[in-house]
């Protein structure tokens, strides 16, 4: 009775501060302990940013364990602490860079611990609680209702249970339908048993914009880059990850409400026209690139075209050689993988809906106009502020680690960069510079790919909790500006 009586207040109060709330939870709560005393020591005192860091944390240490076994290795000796902790890093935020070759090096057991890393990691460890405790039917209690909130990205609590069942449900579809289709492609060229475990292991992982892939020597898919059934489905599992669980259900409820909301328009409409512009910049630049598009026929241009264009949505996978890309194209591909995907999604980057406002914010600017419309909705102010602060520190946490990989790192400058980028919007793109990693190198990817999965504001509340607003205001002062 008063969980519900707790959620109710919560509702009620959605637009208020989080931690005043959450705080007042706690001591409700701890009122309704039979053991108030031992209540404090509970895991409730940490807040849901705390939690989902220690979670993600505990998961990569389990993943670094079970791959330093030695029968998770393909030669039967065990991997370096350091290599160990890299891939499971880069499994559990689904980033896809690797410093060992996971085709070749890895045993079944070993390469089946990254595919369950990838699934954790890609829908959320808490996400993959709530499927345990509904399956064994167990409620599901207002600490871990704020827990889930904080990890969907959402601004209320109502509806999340709900909303956790449509991922599971959409995630299991999509899923088997790519490892099925996959599993058909590819059991005309290896024995069907190989196929489906293919089949199933490239699904899991290009659905959640991992970029882990079985063909060994870093090939990627680039024996399919003309490959009009492999392109299709990779691209429809990428987009289908990155767009987010909210559109996707969104989508579905659409023959019903014939209207969509104005989230799932923004993605939408810019996932469409970054998706469309990467194409045509790729086609362009790279059309007469023997190293890339040019050695292939006007439709597998095509099809690389608009690969090389969704992959950046934070997938990592690839049909031609990157590190044989023009310049120019390399670096547009790093603007891409900086915007990433959707929130909500299993993808990374400052997100779609950053981007759009950013610019919605800079055409209003330069209309002259003080609110930023978007499809006949006005923006809150406090949305531009969170969008500036994203970019921002994101773009600080490039440089920085770029600065000092050009350090520690003897390779050209826009190598760095690229793999920085990759690290940080979880991509798993590379230009060959991961496998020649230092430790120390390999520490800093790891942190910022760690970063970049959580998210920089998660990190921020996690380290230091979000103070409550002010009850009074400064004096407006004036600066000149520009």
């Amino acid at each position: 009775m008063l969980d519900n009586n707790v959620y109710n207040l919560y509702v009620y109060w959605n637009n208020t501060n989080f931690l005043c709330c959450y705080e007042a939870c706690e001591r409700m709560s701890r009122l309704a302990s039979p053991f108030p005393e031992f209540s404090k020591f509970r895991l409730f005192k940490l807040s849901p940013p705390q939690i989902l860091v220690g979670g993600f944390a505990a998961v990569i240490l389990i993943g670094t364990l079970l791959l330093m076994l030695p029968f998770a290795s393909a030669s039967g000796h065990s991997l370096r602490f350091i290599d160990a902790l890299f891939t499971a890093t880069s499994a559990t935020c689904v980033t896809g860079l690797v410093v060992v070759d996971t085709g070749t090096h890895f045993s079944v057991f070993g390469q089946i611990v990254i595919l369950l890393l990838i699934q954790v990691g890609g829908l959320g460890f808490m996400t993959m609680a709530t499927l345990f405790a509904l399956l064994l039917k167990r409620k599901i209690s207002l600490r871990d209702r704020l827990i889930l909130q904080e990890a969907m990205n959402q601004s209320s609590m109502e509806g999340i249970v709900r909303l956790i069942r449509r991922v599971l449900v959409y995630s299991l579809v999509i899923e088997t339908g790519g490892a099925v289709l996959l599993s058909l492609r590819w059991a005309a060229d290896m024995p069907f048993g190989r196929a489906l475990y293919y089949g199933v292991f490239h699904a899991v992982s290009m659905f959640n914009n991992a970029g882990f892939d079985l063909f060994g020597n870093y090939r990627s898919l680039t024996a399919y880059a003309g490959d009009s059934v492999v392109n299709l489905v990779v691209m429809l599992l990428i987009v289908s990850g990155g767009i987010g669980f909210i559109v996707m259900a969104d989508l579905i409820e659409y023959r019903k409400s014939r209207r969509l909301q104005l989230h799932s328009k923004v993605v939408l409409s810019m996932t469409g026209a970054l998706i469309l512009t990467g194409a045509v910049v790729i086609f362009v630049f790279e059309f007469t690139n023997t190293r890339t598009l040019g050695s292939l026929n006007f439709g597998g241009k095509i099809w690389a075209s608009f690969f090389q264009s969704v992959t950046p949505r934070t997938a990592g996978a690839n049909t031609v050689d990157i590190a044989g890309m023009r310049q120019a194209t390399q670096f547009f591909i790093i603007i891409l993988m900086f915007i990433g995907a959707s929130p909500g999604s299993t993808g990374g980057g400052i997100k779609t809906t950053t981007f759009t406002l950013m610019i919605g914010a800079v055409v209003s600017m330069l209309r002259g106009r003080e609110d930023i419309v978007l499809f006949r909705y006005r923006l809150a102010q406090e949305r531009v502020f969170k969008a500036l602060t994203i970019t921002l520190l994101a773009l600080l946490l490039i440089v920085s680690v770029s600065m000092v990989l050009s350090t520690t790192e003897g390779h050209p400058f826009l190598t760095i960069l690229f793999e920085t980028t990759s690290a940080f919007a979880t991509v798993g793109l590379s230009m060959g510079l991961t496998p020649e990693l230092s430790d120390a190198g390999k520490i800093l990817l790891c942190l910022t790919m760690f970063a970049g999965r959580l998210g920089l504001l998660t990190l921020a509340y996690a380290l230091g909790p979000k103070q409550g607003k002010p009850l009074y205001k400064y004096p407006e002062g004036k600066m000149i500006i520009g």
